[in-house]
């Protein structure tokens, strides 16, 4: 049985902390569907490095509030125009990364409204090539969360001139900017509609798929999401923490099937005294456990060939297999 939200909340952080409360807390016998909208902000996923993100003075002089989300990915700007959707439940398959399932009911609206949509990629819904839907993934201990965003009305020049993207990303689509690329929904309607008839439609595409009721949480509840927003979304430490501190190596590249990966080493007395991976990739368990492994080596690929041996590196940077990892950390 499906339980959804139709969430009020502008909040970025309240939002980000309400997912991850039904994910954490609420019973795992049903599938929870979330309906939400950010006021501007961009939210960056959990691997990337914050600051290398965003345009800074940008985002500080448009009051655009900037938040770090538990899925991978890229980043992504939201606004009143941008409505965001979230699946809840148990992974079918804990193993894989497979978005397809939760977009049919979003590709079913889009056809019903005449436009031809399709999935393009892993994880991007697309309308003549450009850009209407990224979705993210976090999978941890059999539990899934999978949410998108789709840009109905968005302001299409804050998308471009809030977020960096890294050139070769760019490149290899053959495009010159994130404007060039994305396109809202409401510009390819046959007859206008307003994004709450969209949100309304929508939501009973899903309804009709699996069918469900609505879920009021308890003050209980809202204190519990509220205190998780406090810890952590409101945090600077949870947002901007991991982007300070100068690598003694930093290894970045973009792998096909994968996304950009970034190794950083942190050098002391010739040996690794830490380390991390950042990007714009997917994982199915926590990547720090992997970058654990390389502490204490020397950084040699004879020492990291053994300390990865047996270690499938595709379930903590999805799509990028061991031998890719130690071309990486050798070159």
């Amino acid at each position: 049985m499906l339980s959804y939200l139709d969430v009020h909340s502008t909040d970025p952080a309240f939002n980000l902390a309400l997912e991850q409360y039904i994910f954490d807390a609420l019973p795992r016998d049903g599938i929870f569907f979330l309906l939400w909208q950010n006021d501007r902000a961009v939210i960056v996923g959990r691997h990337q490095d914050a600051l290398a993100e965003i345009n800074e003075n940008y985002t500080r002089s448009h009051g655009i509030r900037v938040v770090r989300r538990l899925s991978g990915g890229g980043a992504v700007y939201h606004d009143l125009g941008n409505l965001n959707y979230s699946f809840i439940a148990d992974a079918s398959d804990a193993g894989k990364l497979d978005f397809s399932r939760f977009l049919r009911p979003v590709l079913r609206t889009l056809a019903d409204l005449g436009i031809e949509a399709e999935l393009n990629g892993r994880n991007d819904i697309t309308i003549g090539g450009k850009k209407i839907s990224g979705n993210s993934q976090y999978i941890r201990k059999g539990r899934l969360l999978q949410h998108g965003t789709i840009l109905f009305d968005s302001d299409l020049d804050a998308v471009d001139q809030a977020l960096c993207v890294d050139g070769d990303k760019l490149k290899t689509k053959g495009i010159r900017s994130v404007r060039s690329r994305v396109s809202n929904v409401r510009d390819h309607l046959l007859r206008d509609m307003s994004l709450e008839e969209f949100r309304h439609m929508l939501l009973e595409k899903v309804l009709d798929e699996m069918p469900g009721q609505l879920l009021e949480l308890s003050q209980s509840d809202l204190a519990a999401v509220n205190a998780i927003r406090a810890e952590r979304y409101d945090s600077w430490a949870w947002t901007f923490g991991e982007s300070f501190g100068t690598p003694d190596k930093a290894e970045p590249e973009r792998v096909e099937g994968c996304g950009l990966v970034e190794v950083r080493i942190f050098l002391e007395g010739g040996r690794i005294s830490g380390a991390s991976f950042q990007g714009d990739f997917f994982s199915l368990a926590d990547p720090q456990e992997l970058a654990g492994r390389l502490v204490g080596l020397r950084p040699e690929r004879e020492e990291y060939a053994q300390a990865l041996a047996g270690v499938d590196a595709s379930r903590y940077i999805a799509g990028l297999s061991t031998d890719k990892l130690l071309e990486i950390l050798c070159s």
